[in-house]
Order: structure tokens, then sequence, then C-alpha cells
């Protein structure tokens, strides 16, 4: 916990966490959001090389596709007095082999992630993103795969609704899964619009 206990003087400890610099090939650089304010919270899985290099989460077109989902615009989204953004990762873990981003740092969420939301009572509904995400904030409640997760998110509501990653690599899914546009994206967007 933050020396004085409050949640400015922990994202500023956050941000400037380098505690996984030896495990990166790259600069520490945490990104996330969060107020004490802010009602509803994105869980995502670490920032990709766009996010690592601009320093604002969600700042590619996995954002513009997130941002249609919510159905709010660039303004409200990072508005963080609305809308809180705090990933399992807070800096980017590079890339693997076949140059996707690997996962995010288990460090972090270690270091960080309970004290964080110790500070954020406020929160009242979570968008759970992608694998890593959905295992710590859904646990025992999580399915086997992220499609059954995502199948079961009426299981999770008022509080919480899963979703895939909104990256381009997930295209076929989204065809693949049409029910998700039709049946969650209705919901999303009434959660999120009545608290942001």
């Amino acid at each position: 916990m933050a020396a004085d206990g409050s949640l400015d003087a922990l994202l500023t400890e956050i941000r400037g966490c380098t505690a996984c610099a030896a495990d990166l090939a790259h600069e520490p650089r945490p990104v996330l959001r969060a107020s004490s304010t802010a009602r509803v919270c994105i869980v995502g899985q670490a920032p990709g090389t766009r996010v690592h290099a601009s320093g604002i989460p969600f700042d590619d077109p996995s954002g513009d596709r997130l941002r249609d989902w919510l159905g709010i615009d660039r303004e409200a989204f990072y508005d963080e007095r609305r809308l809180a953004i705090i990933p399992m990762g807070f800096c980017f873990p590079g890339l693997d082999s076949k140059g996707s981003d690997k996962p995010p740092l288990k460090r972090c969420a270690r270091t960080w992630r309970s004290q964080l939301f110790e500070l954020l009572p406020q929160i009242e509904f979570t968008i759970v993103i992608g694998t890593y995400a959905q295992a710590w904030h859904l646990g025992d409640q999580r399915r086997r795969t992220v499609t059954e997760t995502v199948a079961a998110w009426r299981d999770y509501l008022p509080s919480a609704i899963p979703l895939p990653h909104p990256s381009w690599r997930n295209n076929s899914w989204l065809k693949k899964n049409p029910w998700f546009e039709t049946e969650v994206l209705p919901v999303l967007r009434s959660e999120v619009g009545s608290r942001v």
C-alpha cells in the first residue's frame, strides 16, 4: 500500500515501478488509468507496442473496436473520472517468436492488483477482457475457455461482463459467434451507458 494509503500516491508508485525491468527488452512504462470516482473498470491483458509508445491505453485499432462495442466516444473512454482502465500487466511484455504479444508478467498483478482495487470500492461494473483478466477477476466462476466464459455472460451480471479481446486477430471468432454482437453488445452498451 502507498505510504499515505491514498489512491493518488499508489498510482504514482505504480507509474514509477521498474520491478520487471530485467524481464523486459525495453524500459518499463506502466500504463493505467484510475480515479476515486470511476464506476466502470476495463480490465485487459497488457499494453501492446502502440500503447507502450504512446502511454495511452487502447490507443490502437483494438481500442477503436472496444469503444464501438461500449457505445462511447474517445472523450468518455479517456475520462478517468468516469472509466478506469487497469490491465493485468501495466507494461508491454514484449513479443514472442511469432510476433504476438507475450502474456502479461505475473509479478505485476501479484505486486499491485489487490492493493489497487482496495482503493477503488466505488467500481460497480467490470469489463473483463481475455483469458488472464478473466482468470483473476472471475476466479472459479470462469469457464474452461474464453468462448464459454463469454457465452455465460449473464452469469456475471450485474457486476461484470466478460469479453473476447477486440483485436483483429479475433475477427474469425466474431464471425463464428454472431450471438456476441446481437445479445452481448446491447447489454454491454446499456450497462456502460448508465454509468459513464
